[in-house]
């Protein structure tokens, strides 16, 4: 129970947060939403969204490369993480070093990186000549994009599992093996339901980095049709201030819903496992 004398100090206290919440998202969003019906559209900028092929194609394929990335990430990253706390080695921690040095580049270096791997002097395309014969590129598509988007994200959620399993009881495990249960049941019946807290709120926030990673999309934007790059070309290119922000404001709701189902489903499931 909180003391009378003690309200105006908890209101002092959350002034800060009240004023910097609506200094950096509250008025920056009201002023975003204001400019998307400020178009000779009106809000038909947001009809036009799923109606204009090239909008409609940009949704599309923003959507499915961002849920694409995601169950990659956590596909890969949910075995590594749990292979990484369970087996201590020699050179493990040179290993997790590794996994997790792209948390030090920003997405323009992550972008720069998959042109040297898969660009048009890449490594793989070196190697595919003298294989094939013929050079392969990839660089600068959504495959690309993909690379870059998976790369980015497998340290972040990696981390994120490693904490999780090493939290896991492995009494639960013990038990089911000791009744019959094979490795593969104790996965899928312990493990996975034991770590969906933590893959549920990784791989929301792995898809809300993909929705709207616009550094990694700049670098290779040749043939990328995504909504950070279609946002960034009706802007500075089309001046056409009112599409763009109705385009902003539809990403951040996307990915506002997707985190927000992650923590319900989150909180759920820890409910249900306790």
């Amino acid at each position: 129970m909180v003391r009378r004398h003690e309200t105006p100090q908890l209101l002092l206290s959350i002034v800060p947060v009240v004023t910097i919440f609506a200094a950096f998202f509250i008025l920056p969003f009201a002023r975003l939403l204001i400019a998307s019906f400020e178009g000779p559209l009106g809000a038909g900028a947001y009809t036009a969204i799923v109606t204009d092929p090239r909008y409609y194609s940009s949704l599309v394929s923003t959507i499915v490369l961002a849920f694409v990335v995601t169950l990659t990430t956590l596909l890969i990253s949910g075995f590594a993480g749990v292979f990484l706390d369970r087996n201590h080695f020699r050179g493990r921690a040179v290993v997790v070093a590794a996994l997790t040095l792209p948390l030090a580049f920003p997405g323009v270096v992550v972008g720069f990186m998959v042109i040297m791997l898969a660009g048009r002097q890449g490594l793989i395309g070196e190697i595919a000549k003298l294989v094939s014969g013929q050079n392969l590129v990839f660089a600068y598509s959504i495959a690309g994009l993909f690379v870059g988007y998976v790369y980015f994200s497998i340290p972040r959620v990696i981390l994120t599992v490693m904490a999780a399993a090493e939290k896991l009881d492995r009494n639960l495990e013990e038990a089911s093996r000791s009744l019959g249960a094979s490795s593969w049941r104790v996965i899928v019946d312990v493990i996975i339901p034991g770590l969906m807290p933590a893959l549920l709120s990784a791989g929301a926030f792995c898809f809300a980095t993909a929705m709207g990673a616009f550094g990694t999309a700049f670098t290779l934007a040749t043939d990328i049709n995504v909504l950070p790059m279609t946002i960034y070309t009706d802007f500075t290119q089309r001046a056409n201030i009112a599409s763009a922000a109705a385009m902003s404001v539809v990403l951040g709701a996307i990915t506002w819903a997707v985190l927000a189902i992650a923590r319900t489903a989150a909180g759920n499931t820890v409910a249900a496992a306790g």
